[in-house]
């Protein structure tokens, strides 16, 4: 699979006025069966954004080696898309226009080409992820919870947080060490997904996601518990190990 992070310029921290937001519009479709002449009705919904880069959208092929363009596997922090209100949105949606042209029948490289092209801001148009029967989600953003955190030779750290926070950054402004040793230190790559040194360990959790496939492969020498800080954001209640 390909991916790629959308990090165009350096990863600093975006200006509130940096993104703007179009209105959401559905557009209904209608499905008729050959066999049975009956009408069903299904909605699609689109998210219209206009994104200062950085994006810190990390993409991913729609099909492995086909011309059916991408989507939004992940955010990363620092991007315009992690500071947009519709952010949780916009994680599993599709790429549908870049500047006003389709690239939903391009390959990978020609869709990251239309990005880097574009101009900032880049006016996108996604096509969203359908939400499922599943049920509600228990910790829902702005939730308070509680992140604990074990480190060897000292006492737990317990951080008061809410669902919707970045889980590095978190770490970062409780004054927790994510980046031990001096490798690490100075060659992090400052939240954009790629180093793997923010890595922490899943001791404890509920309401938690599985790791992506992402993850999945950037972590696949450490615990099959590891997970990277920097793309994740605080779902609930959390116990780590750094």
């Amino acid at each position: 699979m390909s991916w790629l992070v959308l990090a165009l310029a350096s990863l600093s921290v975006v200006p509130v006025n940096a993104f703007s937001i179009l209105p959401q519009k559905s557009v209904h479709t209608r499905l008729f069966s050959s066999a049975t002449d009956k009408e069903e009705s299904t909605a699609t919904t689109f998210l219209s954004l206009n994104l200062e880069k950085p994006l810190g959208m990390i993409l991913e092929e729609v099909e492995e080696g086909a011309a059916k363009g991408a989507f939004v596997l992940e955010l990363a922090e620092g991007g315009s898309a992690m500071e947009c209100p519709q952010a949780k949105d916009v994680i599993g949606a599709t790429l549908m226009k870049v500047m006003g042209e389709d690239v939903t029948c391009l390959n990978f490289d020609d869709v990251m080409d239309k990005l880097i092209e574009a101009p900032s801001p880049v006016a996108l148009e996604l096509v969203l992820k359908e939400k499922s029967d599943e049920p509600e989600d228990p910790f829902p953003v702005g939730t308070p919870v509680a992140v604990i955190v074990q480190r060897e030779g000292e006492a737990d750290l317990t951080i008061d947080t809410k669902v919707g926070e970045n889980l590095r950054q978190t770490l970062l402004d409780n004054q927790v060490e994510v980046y031990r040793g001096f490798k690490a230190k100075i060659g992090n790559c400052g939240g954009g997904g790629q180093c793997g040194f923010c890595a922490v360990e899943f001791v404890e959790s509920e309401g938690w996601e599985p790791r992506s496939d992402y993850e999945d492969k950037k972590l696949k020498k450490q615990s099959p518990n590891a997970r990277l800080s920097c793309l994740n954001n605080i779902q609930g209640p959390v116990t780590i190990k750094m």
